[in-house]
């Protein structure tokens, strides 16, 4: 199975040496999107709604340019810095969702990379 590179302008470029996504087979996989306003270029790190929304928009975008859309998403994996914002994420989290959500994991962690708050991963199937 050959795997390609996924990349967009819509979302934040690589901070390293890893793609935005990759494409193999039917399944693509996004890298962990920070909360980057595009418009901006700026990290929202004060309102942890906010927050999510940006970080899901950016992995819509790496999934749109591999041709999926997020109804296409099987599971994705949500980490926080801090637990109690569960229920702030969990609202917006919804509204990109259909009736069948992707099967999900949620973790806090210590850090996140530039002081994010939030950073969403998914895996999509073709």
């Amino acid at each position: 199975m050959s795997k390609q590179a996924i990349q967009t302008d819509k979302a934040p470029g690589a901070i390293g040496p890893y793609s935005q996504g990759i494409s193999a087979g039917r399944l693509v996989v996004t890298s962990g999107q920070l909360p980057i306003n595009m418009a901006t270029g700026g990290l929202e790190t004060q309102n942890i709604r906010e927050a999510a929304r940006y970080a899901l928009q950016n992995v819509q975008a790496v999934l749109q340019a591999a041709g999926a859309g997020m109804d296409a998403v099987i599971k994705t994996t949500v980490f926080l810095t801090d637990l109690a914002d569960f229920a702030a994420v969990n609202e917006v989290y919804a509204t990109f969702f259909g009736d069948t959500p992707p099967a999900r994991s949620c973790v806090q962690v210590t850090a996140l990379p530039k002081g994010a708050h939030i950073e969403i991963e998914a895996i999509a199937s073709l």
